[in-house]
């Protein structure tokens, strides 16, 4: 049983291939890649070129990722074919793609489950020399028992009107009639290959011309971002260096690039991913008119006033908004975009090693190629380090301080790039005397600029600092509109003191940190100033000790109202040898006044204590008047409280009159002061 069982499975794959007899896949040519850009934000830009015959399409195989890029920068030429089209596989999900066919042929089923699906359909079925044709009826699987294996039949109704059940086990080929039925399953079976692999989509360029062409396609895909590093050899030659440049690029694409020009861009272009590939729905709203919908008694009501009626403002038209056509990537090679550059200025120099990079090196806009000059293969998921520069550059040793938390300085370099070219950004490796000295990372370096790099610590040079000096000076005092301003001056000395072990003289950089609101005021200025550093040279003698002064101040004015100063901060301000006569002459005059004042305002406090304390005995007298004077043989005591009585009164009309004088004396003086406050000016 499990053998006829295996026998039977066989025969109906071999009808079922019948079935879908005829090729269902178009060949294509490729287009192979000959010229790949890598950029340093994660792209690609590719060009790929090939000879078509006539009627054939081209196929560009890419990932799913990569389709949005694709998508977004395809730009097709040729050399006067005429393209019909662009096609490409759809991000339709396969369960989509196969619901639309009108048949399922399930996972594990037999044919005759198919079959089944599909009745009325004209078939064809031969058992060697023998043809049978008819519509399917029905199909189904006969199961098998101890004696009979199970088996695959059919019932067609033949062109004779005879229903006949057909043995599918038995046939040697089986077809549709239909060619669109056939069509059809081809269709479903080109999904399902599509789908097996996930990541994979195809791009057809087609073409119905009658000859032969030449097609260039370019385009940008994601891509790993090319890498720099560079190697730096002091040479015998002091002041001087040998520098390597090395480009580190990688094959992530799934296919070989062989004899491919190589380019690669360092810059910051603007780039974004748009999602073009994944079909976009866009929501509609239901609309329906008024006609369709059933009319509903309406009750009116008795009109009791009226209005004019406004009409409805109409309802706003959809306008079609028109797009500019904006630029794109430049075409590649031949088309006027990524072109053949500048070849650098050729230059006699003593090769240190073996390397001998060739290319050029060509400015674009902001960003700058780095041409290959010999073509590259790189094989597919392998990267590749290629030479783009070797040249002698001017370089001079240093030590470097700039961490003051550290006690010894860097060994450093200063660099001067006059290779004709900017150089990318990345990592140094230093050689000094044939020998590893350490790494240093640097920033882009445009031609003729030049930068600081540090490669080591160096243990023979000690660095300490520490604040000599710090005061608080007056530089100037101002008067307008009765606002004194003081400008004041804080000055700081930090001392740098530099202890050099060796026995060799040493060039030490230091490099002070520039504090916004502090300026210089140093007898030595520094040679070089950066946005965050102030750079000062200094020379170290050997086995020598050696202190570097750094003087700054900050500059900053405090403003107050001259009408709130108090005399004794007015005298404090006049005492001042930054002022001068004139100034000192407005602010006496000032603080007299307002000492006068103030002695007019403390009189009046003390004829305010006097009233209060009068006024209470007053009080008193008036309580022991009343109690006593019903009381027999008190009248004397009586007449002498009233006595007491009359004086308090005099002495109250007295005080009252004191401070009628004191305010009018201070209303005077204040509007002399005011007068006084608004003239000030120095």
């Amino acid at each position: 049983m499990p053998q006829q069982r295996s026998l039977g499975s066989k025969v109906m794959a071999t009808a079922l291939c019948a079935v879908l007899a005829g090729p269902f896949s178009v060949s294509a040519a490729e287009l192979p890649v000959r010229s790949v850009v890598l950029y340093k934000h994660g792209v690609g830009y590719f060009e790929r070129s090939g000879t078509l015959g006539p009627g054939e399409s081209a196929r560009l195989d890419f990932s799913a990722a990569s389709m949005n890029d694709v998508l977004k920068s395809l730009t097709i030429t040729d050399s006067g074919g005429k393209v019909t089209g662009v096609r490409y596989d759809s991000a339709i999900p396969l369960e989509t793609k196969l619901g639309e066919f009108p048949f399922t042929p399930g996972d594990g089923k037999p044919l005759s489950d198919m079959l089944d699906q599909l009745k009325g359909a004209r078939l064809e079925i031969e058992f060697g020399p023998q043809k049978m044709a008819g519509v399917i009826v029905a199909a189904r699987l006969v199961a098998g028992d101890k004696e009979r294996a199970e088996k695959e039949q059919v019932t067609l109704l033949t062109d004779a009107g005879d229903m006949r059940n057909v043995d599918l086990t038995a046939a040697s080929a089986i077809r549709f009639a239909d060619v669109k039925l056939q069509t059809l399953f081809k269709d479903y079976l080109a999904a399902l290959s599509g789908a097996r692999s996930k990541d994979k989509r195809s791009v057809y360029i087609d073409s119905t011309d009658s000859k032969s062409r030449e097609v260039r396609a370019s385009y940008i895909t994601p891509m790993p971002a090319w890498k720099s590093s560079y190697r730096l050899l002091f040479d015998e030659k002091a002041g001087e260096a040998t520098l390597e440049g090395w480009a580190i690029a990688d094959n992530t694409t799934g296919e070989d690039w062989t004899n491919v020009r190589i380019s690669l861009v360092s810059g910051k272009p603007i780039s974004f991913i748009s999602q073009l590939y994944a079909p976009k729905y866009i929501h509609r709203e239901g609309a329906e008119l008024a006609e369709d919908e059933a009319v509903t008694p309406t009750v009116h009501e008795g009109a009791v006033m009226f209005k004019a009626v406004q009409a409805p403002p109409p309802a706003p038209r959809a306008t079609a908004r028109a797009f500019g056509s904006g630029g794109g990537i430049g075409s590649g090679r031949g088309g006027g975009g990524f072109g053949d550059g500048v070849e650098a200025a050729s230059q006699t120099v003593e090769v240190q090693s073996t390397v001998a990079p060739e290319g050029t090196a060509t400015e674009i806009a902001d960003l700058f190629e780095y041409a290959i000059k010999n073509p590259v293969t790189v094989k597919k998921n392998e990267s590749a380090m290629l030479p783009f520069l070797q040249a002698k550059i001017p370089a001079r040793k240093l030590i470097l301080y700039s961490d003051s938390s550290r006690p010894n300085p860097l060994s450093a370099a200063e660099i001067t790039n006059n290779s004709g070219r900017t150089l990318d950004g990345g990592p140094i490796t230093i050689f000094d005397g044939g020998t590893y000295a350490g790494e240093a990372l640097v920033e882009t370096i445009k031609n003729s600029d030049k930068r600081f790099i540090s490669y080591g610590v160096d243990l023979g040079t000690r660095i300490s600092t520490k604040f000599n000096s710090e005061r608080n000076d007056i530089r100037e005092i101002h008067a307008h509109n009765g606002v004194l301003v003081t400008r004041y001056a804080l000055v700081e000395k930090k001392a740098y003191t530099v202890r050099n072990v060796d026995a060799r003289a040493k060039t030490l950089i230091i490099e002070h940190p520039v504090r916004g609101n502090y300026k210089l005021v140093n007898t030595v200025a520094p040679f070089e100033t950066s946005t965050n550093v102030y750079r000062f040279e200094v020379k170290v003698p050997a086995s020598g000790t050696v202190e570097f002064p750094v003087t700054e101040e900050n500059v900053y004015d405090q403003s107050v109202s001259v009408s709130s100063m108090t005399p004794d901060t007015l005298l404090v301000q006049i005492r001042n040898k930054v002022l001068g006569d004139a100034a000192k002459r407005q602010l006496q005059e000032i603080s007299d006044v307002k000492t006068q004042i103030a002695s007019a305002a403390a009189d009046k406090r003390r004829l305010d204590d006097d009233l209060r304390k009068v006024t209470a005995d007053e009080e008193r007298n008036r309580q022991n008047i009343t109690s006593l004077s019903g009381v027999a043989g008190q009248q004397q005591i009586v007449q002498d409280y009233a006595r007491k009585l009359s004086d308090q009164e005099t002495q109250i009309a007295k005080i009252r009159d004191r401070q009628t004088e004191l305010d009018n004396q201070t209303g005077q003086l204040q509007g002399r002061l005011n007068v006084l406050i608004a003239k000030l000016e120095f």
